[in-house]
């Protein structure tokens, strides 16, 4: 190990047990140049100058070994075999030792290096089935220790964020959605939808508004095919006066007009079959 590192490289000792300051740093910038590995200061301190009493896991002797310009550990044990059978002379106990020491050190360097996790989501609206993709979604990151972060999602409707965390939290609103907080821990799932509600209230608002006649059919339209022929579909009244029975036309009507009802109103319960609505429950908040 130290002899790779001198033979392009200035220390002040050949014994790299005595190697301190400048002498770790440009090992550090080597190696990492070299097999793209780091070493802190404190590990090389703690585990250089003590005798190991196993060997590190087989990626982490691959990776020394790559340093040493063999292959991978099995490599470097194949040859070293051959050289003792060749010369007939041991292998040093000095040398391997400090080959030892040196994976000893790399594992706990890859242990304790602090490890990023990215998180990949993308936006499905909820009554569609299709991704959210014609306006940008607006993301605002709350994770602990942090100030918010504002981001959008792309054009394909997802977005992407690493972090040191293992967790994200987060708000995800739009001009025509549901603000929706959404709270993830890291997981083995690497891509997930989410699903988004419409905002029926704001864009209704938004076809009126701007004469969007067309757009305001397309949607009723949408609407019928979402919700099948014969689904029951109810109204809880409110302070427990009981129940208001709607028929799909009706309940289309009230979602296709943008009142102040329109705007309050929750989807409590939903029931699908084959793609289509069958049951709804909802109510007016006060």
């Amino acid at each position: 190990m130290a002899r790779e590192f001198l033979s392009n490289n200035n220390a002040s000792s050949k014994d790299i047990s005595l190697w301190k300051g400048q002498d770790i740093i440009s090992f550090q910038e080597d190696l990492q140049q070299k097999v793209k590995g780091s070493i802190s200061e404190k590990s090389f301190y703690s585990y250089f100058k003590n005798t190991p009493e196993k060997l590190p896991r087989v990626d982490i002797l691959n990776l020394l070994s790559q340093y040493c310009d063999y292959k991978n550990w099995n490599d470097f044990k194949t040859t070293h075999s051959k050289d003792q059978l060749k010369n007939k002379k041991p292998v040093l106990l000095k040398a391997t030792i400090l080959l030892l020491s040196s994976l000893v050190l790399l594992t706990v360097i890859y242990m304790f290096t602090p490890k990023t996790n990215t998180f990949n989501f993308c936006f499905i609206d909820q009554d569609r089935k299709q991704p959210i993709n014609t306006i940008p979604m607006d993301i605002i990151i709350l994770n602990d220790q942090q100030s918010p972060f504002y981001t959008k999602s792309d054009s394909l409707g997802c977005f992407s964020w690493t972090t040191k965390d293992d967790f994200i939290q987060f708000v995800v609103q739009s001009p025509y959605h549901k603000t929706d907080t959404i709270y993830r821990i890291v997981s083995s799932r690497k891509n997930e939808e989410i699903q988004i509600r419409t905002d029926d209230y704001a864009l209704m608002l938004h076809y009126y508004a701007n004469g969007k006649i067309e757009d305001w059919e397309h949607r009723k339209q949408e609407l019928f095919q979402l919700i099948a022929k014969d689904a029951t579909i109810f109204q809880v009244l409110p302070h427990g006066l009981g129940i208001e029975m709607y028929s799909k036309t009706k309940f289309i009507n009230t979602l296709t007009t943008p009142t102040e009802q329109l705007k309050n109103i929750e989807i409590i319960e939903s029931k699908r079959l084959n793609g289509q609505i069958v049951k709804l429950k909802f109510r007016v908040r006060l």
